[in-house]
Formats: structure tokens, sequence, C-alpha cells
């Protein structure tokens, strides 16, 4: 026979590996979902550009140490800009940046270094958006013009060869409205 202490030992003894189970996958979910760093740009390292020497390294050396520039100068082709950063995704925001490197390069017209710089998120400057709206040239038309002005575009007649369509009927100067003439702008 059993005794009534056998009977709650049992149940206890089932249910642990399943709390231990079950608590193990609760916690291995929640690494599931943390946010993970992204690398975006140029992944320059600090040796990498180190090698580069100003008035002794050429385009075409820099071009094989670091690669191609994320983006040149506006207006200088002669200066070569790496950007490199790591972020972070943020819950209903832009990523947050945990790191921003900068890379300079200057070359003088015969493709030979001159300068090298090298910024980080220290160097940054924070900016804003403009206010307002940037203005688009043009009328402005409300739905009442939109709606007149398709009145008489679509002909059904002008796709037939005969005396009432097309361009030998009687109205073949097509000079009216929906025949993109004259009579198509709106006052």
């Amino acid at each position: 026979m059993r005794s009534s202490s056998d009977t709650t030992i049992r149940p206890i003894g089932r249910l642990l590996p399943c709390a231990i189970v079950g608590f193990s996958l609760l916690l291995s979910g929640c690494s599931l979902f943390s946010p993970r760093p992204g690398q975006r740009g140029s992944l320059i390292e600090a040796d990498d550009y180190k090698q580069l020497k100003p008035g002794v390294s050429t385009r075409a050396e820099a071009m094989d140490l670091l690669g191609s520039p994320t983006t040149h100068a506006t207006f200088d082709d002669n200066t070569w800009i790496y950007i490199s950063m790591r972020t972070v995704p943020a819950p209903m925001d832009f990523p947050s940046i945990r790191s921003q490197n900068v890379v300079v390069l200057n070359f003088d017209d015969k493709g030979v270094l001159q300068n090298l710089r090298t910024l980080d998120k220290s160097d940054a400057r924070p900016t804003s958006m403009a206010p307002g709206a940037t203005p688009t040239p043009g009328t402005k038309i409300n739905i009442l013009q939109q709606i007149l002005g398709n009145v008489g575009r679509y002909n059904p007649l002008s796709n037939m060869n005969s005396t009432f369509g097309g361009s030998s009927g009687p109205m073949s100067s097509n000079s009216g409205p929906g025949h993109a003439g004259s009579g198509n702008t709106l006052p």
C-alpha cells in the first residue's frame, strides 16, 4: 500500500523538471528578442589607415588598403570619406549610435595623400530638421477643377477611322478639350 506522503511527492517530482525546462525556455527567449548591434558603412580598422603616409601614399594604395570610399566631398573629388558606425535598434525610434568613426583622406591633383584625419562620435554636431514644408511649384487645383478638367478627355471614337471620329473626321483639328490642345488648360 502507498502512504499519503508518496502521492504528494510524485506530482512535485514530475513538475520540477517541467518547471526547469519552461524557465530555461523563457530565459532563452529573452535573448532571442534582444537588439543586436549592426555595422553600417565601411569597416575601417586603425591598422589599415595607419599604413597610409601623407606625402607618400597614393590613391591606388588607399584603394587597396581601405577599398572604395563611402563618399566623396560634395565639390572636391580629391577628398575621400570613409564612414563607419555601429548601431543598436531602439523600439519605436531611430537606431541609437553606439560608435561612429570617420576617416577623411585629402589628395592633391597628382593623387598623392596630403592629409589624413580621423573623427569619432564626440566630433559629431547635432542637427535638427528644418521647420515648415518645401513648396511645390505649380497651381493648386481643388476637387471641382479636377473633376471638370477630366470632362471631355475620353473620346471613344478617337480610335475609329470614320467620318465621325479619328483624325479624318469633321473635328480633325484636335484643338479642343481632351486633345491636349489649348482647351485643356484650367482657368
